[in-house]
């Protein structure tokens, strides 16, 4: 899937990927990144990501910047 980082909590190493064609954001720990840093990473970057099931719901995996 393709979208653009939507927020991004860095004291609590969270952020939200708005996906490309929908309006409902999916969230992502730092610990999803690859090939990037969080630090790296800002508002409106657009990224490929996968997403899992979780307790909360969809959350993205293998979060790439592009």
């Amino acid at each position: 899937m393709t979208g653009k980082i939507k927020r991004l909590a860095r004291e609590k190493g969270f952020g939200f990927i708005t996906p490309d064609g929908s309006d409902k954001d999916v969230f992502f720990h730092n610990s999803a990144l690859v090939g990037v840093t969080f630090d790296e990473l800002n508002e409106g970057d657009a990224v490929t990501f996968e997403t899992e099931d979780s307790d909360k719901g969809p959350r993205a995996k293998d979060v790439k910047r592009t």
